[in-house]
Order: C-alpha cells, then structure tokens, then sequence
C-alpha cells in the first residue's frame, strides 16, 4: 500500500467571520474542507489527531488560531492529520507486521 505525506500551513482566518462562539468549529470544518480538496478524498474519511484538536481548542471556542502546520498522512483511503511536529506513535499490531514481512 503507498503512503503519501505531506505538510501543509493551512490558513484558518476565516474563521473570524462568523459569530465569536462558533470559531472553533468552524475552524475544525475549514480544515477539513482543506483536506479534502487538496489530498482529494472524502470528508468522512479523514481522522484528526488529539493534539491537531487540542491546538485547534487550546483558546476556547472564541480565539482559534489564524493558521496551522499540519501533515497529512494518506493511506489508501484513509487521510490522517496531524500536528507538523506531532510524533506518531506506531501500534504494537503494526509492528508485529511489519516483523512478519521482513
């Protein structure tokens, strides 16, 4: 299976447009539009990370940030976002595979 990974800075300022106890999700719904538009999926197929989420709400529903640095890792179908200096941890079952084919 191909793995595809990139790292993108995508701009959340519009955000700021609507009523001040909507930005976060808002922020979280124009993030996910980016996603999809640039890796070309699905929008219920698209996971995001803990820490991407606890940045997103770090500064309450009100105060978003105006931008993120993300890395979008596709897998087949599946997108999975995170935080462009988020360490991911690998599963003990994907480890297991990855001894198995070696």
């Amino acid at each position: 299976m191909t793995k595809l990974e990139r790292v993108y800075t995508v701009p959340l300022g519009d955000a700021y447009e609507i009523a001040r106890n909507k930005r976060t999700p808002r922020a979280v719904k124009i993030l996910r539009a980016f996603i999809t538009r640039h890796m070309k999926a699905k929008e219920e197929r698209i996971t995001i990370s803990g820490a991407l989420n606890t940045y997103l709400w770090a500064r309450s529903i009100q105060k978003p940030p105006r931008r993120v640095k993300v890395r979008l890792v596709k897998e087949g179908e599946t997108i999975k976002a995170y935080l462009a200096d988020e360490k991911v941890e690998i599963k003990k079952e994907e480890k297991t595979e990855k001894k198995e084919k070696a």
